[in-house]
């Protein structure tokens, strides 16, 4: 287990970069603003399981590769981009039936979110890199299984993202709500979730990778 001095510690530092909005908060606002509030916590729980798994890959010794390897971290970093972009440009395409899918609550529409928000956690480059960086920081070998005390930092970590996301997704969802007495306005704001996740996708395609 690891030492309370270090969770704390660890949960404190994770909070600072958790609440400052990033590209997590802006696929989720553009989430929200696209297809719904629903949709968005949804996504937003499957993001959260998605950058676990990051953890459970880098507790079972494979996240050294991702460290040494530029190549692996620009597989990564190109792949969840698309992915974004995909899901702006579908945003965008079908942004005048955002009224109809804001209510489809089907469980396979459900579990989409839910997947959909997963494949954005797998594929976060600067998560995998947060986690190979910071969590060892927090790490005390004299505490016994260092793998579970990744797991541990991960799930803490996971949790967090969690319920911070879920806020701006439930008061992007609100504004959402209102702007949508206007089937026009509604319109519009499908298309600037679109936007934004596109734009999200880009930059992040942009960003540089590094082993540092």
């Amino acid at each position: 287990m690891v030492p309370a001095a270090n969770l704390l510690a660890f949960s404190l530092a994770a909070l600072i970069i958790i609440v400052l909005p990033g590209p997590n908060v802006l696929f989720v606002i553009g989430r929200a603003l696209s297809i719904g509030r629903l949709h968005a916590v949804l996504s937003v729980a499957g993001c959260s399981v998605g950058m676990f798994a990051q953890v459970l890959v880098i507790a079972a010794g494979l996240g050294a590769i991702l460290e040494q390897s530029v190549l692996a971290l620009t597989i990564v970093k190109y792949a969840g981009a698309a992915f974004l972009v995909y899901l702006g440009v579908q945003a965008i395409r079908h942004r005048n039936a955002t009224s109809r899918q804001s209510t489809d609550a089907t469980p396979r529409r459900r579990a989409r979110s839910f997947l959909e928000g997963t494949v954005v956690g797998v594929t976060n480059p600067k998560s995998v890199v947060f986690f190979i960086a910071v969590l060892p920081q927090f790490i005390d070998p004299a505490s016994g299984n260092v793998p579970i005390q990744l797991l541990e930092l991960g799930a803490i970590f996971s949790v967090l993202a969690m319920l911070s996301d879920s806020v701006w997704a439930i008061t992007a969802g609100f504004a959402r709500d209102w702007f949508g007495r206007s089937p026009r306005r509604l319109s519009n704001l499908g298309l600037t979730g679109g936007v934004a996740m596109v734009g999200l996708g880009v930059g992040l395609a942009a960003t540089g990778t590094s082993k540092h």
